[in-house]
């Protein structure tokens, strides 16, 4: 299958966590955690369990920068750090890559205003926060 998804992240089930409805599956990055939440249907029919592999997929417009040193808090729970590896402008929009410090790569879309505003350039730090339902988990058949 191939997907339109600018980011698609391999990783390992760490573990999974059930509710009512919904279940937290988290990924280990390549030593950074990615949390994910999908409906406990969607981990029975992907049959997911801690230590198989799965892949998480994540459009580039859902993953929101921000500074490395801001002391931000915000209700994302995934917060993947690294350097500014390339910067591309276009005339509205700009896309970021992050070389996350377990070695993945991760892009990003943000405006031209957001990336002026935030001082980003390559090689300088920031982080990407990602909304666990923005995380759609996929395993290889």
């Amino acid at each position: 299958m191939k997907v339109s998804t600018r980011n698609q992240l391999r990783g390992v089930v760490s573990a999974i966590t059930p509710g009512a409805v919904n279940a937290e599956v988290t990924l280990d990055i390549n030593g950074a955690p990615l949390v994910a939440i999908i409906t406990n249907e969607s981990v029975q029919s992907l049959g997911l369990a801690v230590g198989m592999e799965a892949f998480a997929l994540i459009k580039a417009s859902f993953v929101i920068l921000a500074t490395e040193d801001g002391g931000l808090k915000t209700s994302a729970r995934n917060r993947l750090c690294g350097a500014i590896e390339r910067i591309t402008e276009g005339a509205v929009n700009t896309e970021v890559v992050l070389a996350l410090d377990g070695g993945t790569r991760l892009t990003a879309v943000i405006t031209c205003e957001s990336a002026t505003d935030l001082g980003f350039v390559e090689g300088g730090r920031a982080c990407a926060l990602i909304k666990a339902p923005h995380v759609i988990l996929a395993v290889k058949d």
